[in-house]
């Protein structure tokens, strides 16, 4: 009522929330240095994701300093068609995040470049950002190294292989779905008369304003991916992609160190005299962070106080003794996922208190503890960068310039991947049952 209907701004009603969620355990008999125990427990369980909202913001100045923002645009305005710019948009943020594990720093490096390259093709942004959370999405869901993967992989009691081979039944079908349908989206941007000599201004641009060798100014990007890979923490990770930005925009592109160095708190528009290529050059820093680091603590904490307090899991334990059908269980278990993201603000905690609350319901109907695994994250991972309070929906907004209600509509695959998981469950189509273990391991079939 307050965001939609009243226009009230989410961190006032975030504050109201948390007063009136108070006010109810302090009725359940907590006190108040319990309540805000509550609250501070689930802010320091969030603690590694503010890390990165930090880094982020860094990551994302140091690569518009260095060049490498500039380069990628350059080069990919080269041989990204517009008719085909949205599909494959979609398949090269997938492998960016299989890759390296993370939607966030899919959706802060390429998911920026492809912003800017999308604009200059007139390519509606909103259809853009869709287009970067779905393929973003997917990588951070499928990937080994992903941390809500192997969270949710983990807190259901599995194989984290095991996990990813049954969300391989539902994920990929819908991965198919939406990239046809970006595929056909883009076709009707093929014909636009405008793109040339728009895009042809704005190489001019940044090849006036930077030195654009590949070879040097995506450096950063190359070692962010590399040490992905290698599993190397990602703090550390982005640290170092930071420092070798920084030196590479002093010595390379000649920038004054104070301007690079005090970029990475506040960054400044660019100076091509292209007005949407100057806001897009001047993204990142800490400060261009704050907004949705505020927001997510506010979230957090009340997310602390619902989780603590008992209030979800004495809503849905009666849903859950109703439920007889396997579809029902998983279609429960999706709408679970969606209601712990918008009242936790994190996908973390919904995952794990998911997990606890469906287990024993999951064993009754003799699945497999991966269907529990991954239906949590079809309701979880999936829908917490559709909701604007949560902390990838403040993250995909204030990293892309897209508002999450704008983007929303063309999420396609994160919503598409719901539906067919209860339309297969409804048809009994990748359902792993349980059977005698073998080999210490537990074996499944498909029914």
């Amino acid at each position: 009522m307050g965001l939609f209907v009243m226009g009230i701004g989410l961190h006032s009603l975030m504050f109201l929330c948390i007063l009136w969620v108070g006010l109810h355990a302090r009725y359940l008999g907590y006190n108040y240095l319990g309540i805000r125990s509550l609250m501070s427990e689930a802010i320091t369980r969030a603690l590694p994701a503010i890390y990165i909202f930090i880094l982020i913001g860094m990551v994302i100045a140091s690569f518009m300093q260095s060049g490498t923002i500039a380069t990628l645009m350059y080069y990919g305005l080269d041989w990204l068609s517009p008719s085909l710019f949205l599909a494959c948009g979609m398949l090269l943020c997938a492998l960016m995040s299989l890759a390296t594990g993370t939607s966030w720093g899919t959706v802060g490096t390429l998911g920026v470049v492809f912003i800017g390259i999308g604009g200059a093709m007139g390519i509606p942004l909103p259809i853009v950002a869709g287009m970067i959370v779905c393929g973003a999405t997917f990588g951070d869901k499928m990937s080994p190294i992903s941390d809500t993967t192997n969270l949710a992989a983990m807190s259901a009691g599995t194989n984290l292989y095991r996990h990813i081979y049954a969300m391989l039944f539902t994920t990929l079908p819908s991965f198919l779905f939406a990239f046809v349908i970006f595929l056909v989206l883009g076709s009707s941007y093929g014909d636009n008369a405008f793109v040339a000599t728009e895009i042809s201004s704005i190489q001019n641009a940044l090849a006036q304003n930077y030195n654009l060798s590949p070879l040097i100014t995506l450096v950063p990007l190359l070692a962010l991916a590399i040490l992905s890979i290698r599993k190397v923490p990602a703090e550390i990770t982005m640290s170092v992609s930071i420092m070798i930005a920084v030196v590479i925009a002093i010595v390379y592109q000649q920038q004054g160190s104070v301007t690079v160095l005090n970029a990475l708190w506040e960054n400044t528009r660019g100076n091509t005299g292209i007005d949407n290529l100057d806001d897009l050059l001047g993204r990142g820093g800490i400060a261009s962070m704050s907004w949705t680091l505020i927001l997510a603590l506010m979230a957090l904490a009340l997310g602390g106080i619902l989780h603590g307090a008992g209030f979800l899991a004495t809503l849905l334990s009666g849903i859950i003794k109703r439920i007889q059908h396997a579809a029902a269980l998983v279609a429960t278990t999706i709408c679970s996922g969606l209601i712990g993201n918008m009242a936790m603000g994190e996908a973390y905690i919904s995952i794990i208190l998911n997990c606890q609350l469906f287990k024993e319901k999951y064993e009754q109907q003799g699945l497999d503890k991966s269907i529990l695994s991954r239906s949590v994250e079809e309701g979880s991972t999936l829908t917490t960068g559709l909701i604007p309070w949560t902390t990838a929906g403040a993250f995909y907004t204030a990293t892309l310039g897209v508002p999450v209600l704008d983007y929303l509509p063309y999420a396609f695959f994160n919503y598409i991947n719901a539906f067919v998981s209860v339309g297969f469950a409804f048809l009994g189509f990748g359902l792993l049952r349980k059977s005698e273990p073998v080999d210490d391991a537990e074996s499944v079939t498909s029914r």
